[in-house]
């Protein structure tokens, strides 16, 4: 890859988001935006190599996409003037013509609402005339800049399915000509759902990427706590705002440790605790103590609370298991989806014993939309080491191998896989028993 290349990937990573939200705000019109962004890069690539890539690259591609949405939006206005028996009846405003005058007030309103370009581009995709999943997937797609694979992942769907999504989300908002204003601040709270999701799933997706060669994407992870601590000074009194940026800060306090020198993943229980931000830690605590006051506590405020008894604890096997178990229960019962279960066998497994878990996690297997989730034959994997069960937990790693597309997890399976090996005898080994 050349400099130029790197630098227009690193400019998507990081400008995306603020350059697809000064071009709605132009275009009013998230399609015509996207258009124009991405011709905006397609453009960085050739002009860069003629002029060098600018100090500033954000600000060259904002302009660029702006200069791309204003010849448009004059050439339609210019067909329409040239085509005068094609009358529109639905008395569409001409975002041209109107520019002048309206910029001034519509920014500062925007702006008094929510002071941040990217947060005021979520929660204006985050349009509760479309269901919340697709609101979701339409703004990590296209605000946030994940792949739609990854999307896909994060809704245990097929890649194909997320995009079929993602393209009726968007046909939608042409069809039914969904107005792309910003919400006023009373209509914040309504949105507000769909906005927790998609920081959250930003920031699980940066957290462990789904694919690729490093075990996180750093860019993507910073991004979504930024975005929480935005949302925090925007809605101080939302309990679950504080909740969301307490998970947050807890799993990015433990980041350190997560992997060696070499990138390989190092699990909860190996991890150098010394590594570990203390300060973050007692700030996610502060902030989990409000989320969990003044009422039963959502999913978020649970969520960190189990993040903290983690990052709290002197070490793995001084976890508060039980305590934890608890925790998992009530987030079951705040949020009933199969992936808590599974987190909720671990819980099982510390208090009970792997065999209790395991029965939990076979049981899920069987009946759930989980079966495909990729950690799901890992979780299954660990639990029949811990029972020493060699035989079946290297039949149930070479399967978490198999959907595993992340180099850093799949190196850690294939370690997995190479020590189970050396427990087998070799007798088994010649029956074949323990084959990879």
């Amino acid at each position: 890859m050349t400099t130029v290349e790197e630098a227009v990937a690193r400019a998507h990573r990081g400008e995306w988001a603020a350059v697809l939200a000064s071009t709605v705000r132009l275009t009013r019109d998230l399609d015509l935006a996207e258009e124009c962004v991405q011709q905006a890069f397609v453009d960085a690539l050739e002009v860069w190599r003629r002029i060098g890539v600018p100090d500033r690259p954000g600000a060259w591609l904002t302009t660029a996409a702006r200069h791309n949405a204003l010849d448009l939006l004059r050439r339609a206005r210019t067909l329409r003037a040239k085509l005068p028996l094609l009358v529109e009846t639905d008395h569409r405003p001409d975002p041209v013509a109107d520019l002048a005058t309206s910029r001034v007030d519509r920014g500062v309103t925007e702006e008094a609402v929510v002071p941040d370009d990217r947060l005021r581009l979520i929660f204006l995709c985050c349009h509760p005339a479309l269901s919340v999943e697709a609101q979701v997937a339409l703004t990590l797609r296209l605000v946030c800049g994940v792949a739609t694979a990854d999307v896909a992942r994060a809704f245990l769907v097929t890649d194909s399915t997320m995009a079929a999504r993602i393209t009726r989300a968007k046909r939608k908002i042409s069809a039914a000509t969904i107005p792309f204003r910003m919400p006023s601040a009373g209509e914040l709270p309504d949105r507000l759902s769909a906005v927790l999701a998609v920081i959250h799933l930003l920031y699980t997706t940066g957290h462990t990427a789904p694919s690729g060669t490093e075990l996180e994407r750093a860019d993507l992870a910073a991004r979504a706590v930024e975005l929480a601590r935005l949302l925090r000074v925007l809605l101080p009194a939302e309990r679950e705002v504080a909740g969301l940026l307490a998970l947050l800060v807890a799993n990015q306090a433990r980041q350190p440790g997560r992997s060696d020198p070499d990138g390989r993943l190092v699990l909860l229980a190996d991890q150098d605790r010394t590594t570990w931000d203390r300060a973050a830690i007692t700030e996610a605590d502060g902030l989990v103590i409000e989320a969990m006051r003044g009422g039963a506590p959502g999913r978020y405020a649970l969520q960190a609370a189990i993040a903290t008894l983690h990052a709290s604890a002197p070490s793995y096997a001084e976890t508060d298991w039980p305590q934890i178990l608890q925790l998992y229960d009530a987030l079951l019962v705040a949020w009933p989806t199969p992936v808590v279960a599974l987190n909720r066998a671990v819980a099982v497994s510390m208090v009970d014993g792997p065999q209790a878990a395991l029965r939990e996690v076979d049981r899920l297997a069987a009946s759930s939309p989980i079966s495909g989730y990729r950690y799901l034959p890992a979780v299954r994997a660990d639990l029949l080491r811990r029972m020493d069960r060699p035989e079946d937990a290297v039949a149930s790693y070479v399967e978490a191998l198999r959907r595993a597309d992340n180099e850093a997890e799949r190196r850690f399976l294939q370690d997995r896989i190479a020590q189970l090996h050396s427990r087998c005898d070799t007798s088994q080994r010649d029956r074949g028993s323990c084959r990879r």
